[in-house]
């Protein structure tokens, strides 16, 4: 065998691989004349498409309007089949409404229309249609239904409840009225709800409000509040005062009516009509408009009230409209609740505020005239009690008494807040009222001792105020204005002053005339049987002018004090006059003189004896022992204390 070396190797694989290089670039070379004919056709080729593509691109065009042509016809297809459906459905509900309407007669009963309106409401879905074109007659017939019902929602027997607010006991439930049967209501909301799912909520809003307010306000005109016509300060001032007091009766009355049974009846209605729309946020508002208007109209006439002048006798009605607002609190905060009710709360508050400055100022400017004597009458001729001590007694217990003395004291107290702050502490209730009326009563003496001090006779100041003073203290004890005061207060005052007054009156009226019958200077006189006689000429003269002038000029209405000014009197003149007839009778001529009893009925008789009395002197001569009772007379003298007090009575309060 044949050996290979490796150089034998080497060398043909060169010679393969020479031979290898030689065929590819022998393929290499027929290659390249292919691309280069290849290259020639792409050429023409691309020259081809050019002009190919330059016919095509206006039918590229075409094609691309007729797709979006074709997209948009797609888009409104779809709708306006869906809205056909919708004017068949409107078209055949406003046939079927009308043809109901047609059928009913004027005799046709409420219900059964109402029966065939929801029946049609539930058949048509109107919930599911739009207001667009041909609806429009098929919403216009339900917003007609719909007013038309609500119309005929009425408040009903309205004059008998405001009868049974003036007699019903206080505290007891009213009962409040329902409007519209349960049928009404349904129909009322399907109708609602139908409106406001087809864009005609604005609409059903300002139908439901304006026919429930004309409803509302009609329900109370018929109660004839004409009054309320009437609410500037200048206007009311004009009103004559019985006038002006049975307005503001019947504003008291009829707010409260307004606010418990006809607000509180629309109120419900609207939540049963509307408490679905808009989740229920619609028809409080809807409420609050149909009660603004007229709370409106109530609220001038009561600021108008607490505006006008301040008459002390407007005191008590403004005392009696801040106790019904205050009755009303919590039920107009919770008729009127949330934000659309804010104002109407807002506005109850001012006038509750305006009503508390107006009663106290009225208060204080009571004691303020009389303080200043501002009636402008003279003290009363007569010495009788003045008009306005009459007036302020009775007034100042009419004040005190249960009715008002916590709502006057209740107006103290929140005046003397706004004054202080509220963190002051003020006195208990009865101490405020107690130091204010205090206060008027002090005024009250000083006017009466101004008018005293303007007689110029000297026994009528004494005769005015132990009437005064004599009137106020039986007025006032037993009282709950004697009980506010104090009875050691009113008799340290009253009593005490008429007492004092009363004695006073004896001695200046009755204690001159006694002392003409002194009988100091006849002892050991000479003259005495003439002196006895110019004595009894002197005391029977004045005593017939004393007489006359209380016959003419004098006066003690009170009978009580009349009594006991008259026994002060007879203590006073009769034991005198029969101890000195006693021993000087036998120096005088019968006709010098009266006989002792009939010098006490006279004196009776000018107080207010029944006992007639003859004044002419007796035809014959008395024993002198008749005339005074028998030469024991000295305890007769002794049984009378000209000093004696007036008693207070235990039967008798003016």
């Amino acid at each position: 065998m044949m050996e290979f070396n490796d150089d034998d190797m080497k060398i043909t694989k060169l010679e393969l691989a020479s031979s290898n290089l030689k065929a590819l670039l022998q393929n290499s070379e027929i290659m390249g004349i292919y691309l280069q004919n290849m290259d020639k056709r792409l050429n023409l080729l691309q020259q081809t498409v050019t002009t190919t593509s330059k016919t095509v691109a206006p039918l590229q065009s075409l094609a691309m309007a007729t797709k979006a042509l074709d997209t948009r016809i797609n888009r409104a297809v779809s709708p306006a089949l869906i809205l056909l459906d919708k004017f068949k459905l409107a078209e055949f509900l406003q046939s079927k409404l009308l043809n109901i309407s047609d059928k009913f007669t004027a005799k046709t009963s409420h219900e059964k229309r109402l029966k065939r309106l929801i029946k049609a409401l539930y058949e048509m879905e109107v919930d599911a249609m739009r207001y667009e074109g041909l609806l429009d007659d098929a919403l216009l017939s339900l917003q007609d239904e719909y007013e038309s019902i609500l119309q005929q929602l009425t408040h009903r027997n309205i004059e008998v409840d405001a009868q049974k607010k003036e007699n019903e006991t206080e505290g007891e439930p009213a009962e409040i009225p329902h409007l519209g049967s349960e049928l009404e209501i349904e129909v009322l909301r399907r109708i609602s709800e139908a409106l406001e799912r087809n864009d005609c909520l604005d609409i059903c809003i300002d139908i439901f409000v304006k026919v429930r307010y004309r409803r509302a306000a009609k329900a109370l005109m018929r109660l004839n509040p004409e009054y309320l016509r009437t609410y500037a300060p200048e206007e009311i001032d004009e009103m004559e005062w019985e006038n002006l007091e049975l307005a503001i009766t019947h504003w008291i009355q009829h707010f409260e009516l307004a606010v418990r049974t006809i607000f509180v009846s629309e109120k419900r209605l609207c939540n049963q009509v509307l408490t679905k729309i808009m989740d229920g946020e619609i028809w409080v508002e809807c409420f609050v408009k149909i009660a603004d208007k007229i709370m409106a109209v109530f609220f001038r006439f009561g600021e108008g009230v607490a505006r006008s002048s301040k008459e002390p006798q407007k005191l008590f009605k403004l005392l009696d409209m801040l106790d019904s607002l205050e009755q009303l609190k919590n039920e107009f905060s919770e008729i009127f609740e949330g934000d659309a009710g804010v104002d109407i709360c807002l506005r109850l508050r001012e006038l509750e505020k305006l009503l508390i400055h107006a009663s106290s100022k009225v208060f204080w400017e009571f004691g303020l005239e009389i303080e200043g004597n501002q009636d402008g009458f003279p003290p009363p001729q007569d010495g009788s009690v003045p008009k306005l001590v009459r007036y302020a007694v009775n007034y100042l217990k009419y004040l005190a008494a249960d009715k008002y003395s916590l709502s006057m004291a209740n107006i103290l107290r929140t005046e003397q807040i706004w004054k202080s702050g509220y963190l002051s502490k003020p006195e208990t209730d009865e101490n405020l009222l107690k130091d204010a009326i205090s206060n008027v009563m002090e005024a009250l003496e000083r006017n009466i001792e101004l008018k005293k001090s303007r007689y110029k006779d000297k026994v009528l100041p004494y005769i005015f105020s132990m009437n005064t003073y004599w009137y106020i203290y039986m007025r006032t004890r037993q009282t709950e204005l004697g009980k506010l005061l104090g009875d050691q207060w009113l008799r340290k005052k009253y009593k005490t002053t008429a007492e004092e007054s009363a004695y006073m009156y004896v001695k200046q009226a009755w204690g001159t005339i006694v002392r003409l019958l002194d009988t100091e200077d006849l002892k050991n006189n000479e003259a005495m049987g003439a002196l006895v006689r110019v004595k009894m000429e002197a005391f029977m003269k004045a005593l017939n002018d004393n007489l006359q002038r209380h016959r003419s000029s004098y006066n003690i209405p009170d009978a009580d004090l009349r009594d006991q000014i008259r026994e002060a009197t007879l203590k006073s003149v009769v034991p005198t006059y029969a101890s000195f007839l006693n021993l000087y009778s036998s120096y005088l001529p019968v006709s010098s003189y009266f006989p002792q009893n009939s010098v006490q009925d006279m004196l009776a008789q000018v107080f207010g004896n029944a006992q007639v009395v003859s004044e002419k002197l007796p035809n014959r001569r008395r024993d002198s022992r008749d005339l005074s009772g028998g030469r024991n007379s000295g305890s007769v003298e002794g049984s009378y204390d000209n000093k004696a007090p007036l008693r207070r009575s235990n039967n008798r309060n003016m």
